[in-house]
């Protein structure tokens, strides 16, 4: 089996991974940022198939309607040029301090309107882009201290703007469905939907579900201490894993964001088996993008960069030659 990557393998970067400059909340950053021009071109030398990214990683939140579409039709020539997709798009709902207590379920209406008409904007230019799936992470949904937010209420509103999003969807006739990203905390104590079960649970009372899956991350559902290989396999069995996050965790701390592979390798052996190969009965495999959403480390210069970038789609090929060599084993048969 061939150890260089193609567009076959279907393998996508975010724009906030190989743009990470450094900057964490102990120091500034330590690398120059990263130019998205540069960064499709790059990411097509190396055999990568697609880019995806948050609103405010291609154009700052204050951007004008100008500089949002100059960026925007930079953007579209160089995916021209390259031949690279754009398979997702998120919208940054974290970041600015307007979301301080979170987009969908802050305690202040006024917040919660521009989330929804910030993520409304962001869906026009999915479906522009021919993106097939919108990624949901709430990372601001949530609070510190208990009494600081009513979860029920906080739940119903987060329910009502799916719904919304899903009826604006339909109505447009996008060819395009939501996942969900679970995370148990970081930025929030606590995070709401914080692991795929509970996301799986919540998309069941929405109006509009089958419109409505997971995005689960390696390192989050780790965090929460979870085997992350049992929860694709019940995303897959119920139909509902819509895209992953690949990157690598080392046990119960803070969201690691190593590069695939680099901290539990046993399940990140079973999970691409289970990814390519399907259930050891015959149930389900997965044939969307294989989405790596790590951070190089800090200490990497510019070459570093691509050199992690390598390092993911290498890894992931390595233990999808074992995983081959695994099922051909008669014992396993």
């Amino acid at each position: 089996m061939a150890l260089t990557p193609n567009r076959d393998d279907k393998f996508s970067f975010g724009l906030w991974t190989i743009g990470w400059v450094g900057q964490d909340q102990f120091g500034g950053p330590s690398r120059a940022p990263l130019d998205v021009v540069e960064a499709v071109e790059k990411l097509s030398e190396l055999g990568a198939y697609g880019l995806t990214f948050h609103d405010n990683d291609l154009f700052p939140i204050d951007a004008s309607d100008a500089e949002r579409t100059s960026q925007i039709d930079r953007l579209k020539k160089v995916l021209a040029d390259t031949g690279v997709v754009v398979p997702m798009i998120t919208t940054n709902l974290f970041s600015h301090p307007v979301f301080k207590d979170g987009g969908f379920t802050s305690n202040d209406r006024a917040v919660r309107r521009y989330s929804i008409r910030k993520v409304l904007r962001n869906i026009d230019l999915a479906a522009d882009l021919g993106a097939k799936t919108f990624v949901m992470w709430g990372g601001r949904e949530g609070s510190e201290y208990d009494s600081a937010k009513d979860v029920q209420a906080a739940l119903e509103r987060y329910r009502e703007t799916v719904n919304l999003l899903c009826d604006y969807v339909t109505d447009k006739g996008y060819d395009l469905r939501f996942a969900i990203e679970p995370k148990p905390n970081e930025p929030r104590g606590d995070i709401l939907l914080p692991t795929l079960g509970h996301a799986l649970a919540f998309i069941e009372t929405l109006a509009h579900p089958e419109l409505v899956g997971i995005n689960p991350e390696t390192g989050h559902e780790q965090m929460a201490g979870l085997n992350f290989t049992h929860g694709i396999a019940q995303a897959l069995y119920q139909g509902k894993l819509f895209h992953i996050d690949l990157n690598g965790q080392r046990s119960i701390k803070f969201d690691q964001d190593l590069v695939f592979g680099h901290g539990d390798l046993q399940n990140a052996f079973s999970v691409v088996d289970l990814l390519e190969n399907g259930g050891l009965n015959g149930g389900p495999s997965y044939d969307g993008p294989r989405h790596f959403d790590y951070k190089p480390s800090r200490t990497e210069d510019y070459e570093g960069v691509w050199e992690s970038a390598r390092a993911n789609m290498r890894m992931y090929l390595l233990l999808k030659e074992r995983a081959a060599a695994f099922r051909a084993d008669p014992e396993v048969q």
